[in-house]
């Protein structure tokens, strides 16, 4: 696993993200609201929004993304399987070795997550 998660609250936060709010705290602030603000804009679950992150993660290639959304799913309470279900159907948009690379980017941490007891949060809007 790479080593970019730093314990903040209840959050996992890359180091670099800690490091850039320290330095840039307005436009970090600022980042988090636009997020905030956009979660709030629609009518989807926070478990649908989960999903929908991860799998835009997916599609970016983008394995820091994807250990990302894996870490905010298991907080929320989205099981193992329904993320490697993401990763499933990407396999007829972007092929075979991209769908293995993100079930190897979510296996660096889903693994863990199944040995430990498992707390579930309702889908929250």
């Amino acid at each position: 696993m790479a080593k970019e998660a730093k314990k903040s609250g209840k959050k996992n936060l890359p180091k670099a993200f800690v490091a850039f709010g320290k330095r840039h705290g307005e436009v970090a602030g600022a980042y988090e609201a636009l997020a905030s603000a956009c979660h709030e804009a629609g009518p989807l679950t926070e478990r649908e929004r989960s999903l929908v992150k991860l799998a835009i993660a997916v599609g970016m290639r983008h394995e820091g993304a994807v250990h990302a959304q894996v870490r905010k799913g298991l907080e929320t309470g989205i099981e193992p399987e329904a993320m490697r279900h993401v990763a499933l159907l990407a396999l007829t948009t972007m092929g075979f070795p991209n769908m293995m690379a993100a079930l190897t980017w979510m296996d660096d941490l889903l693994p863990e997550a199944e040995k430990a007891p498992r707390t579930k949060k309702k889908g929250k809007r």
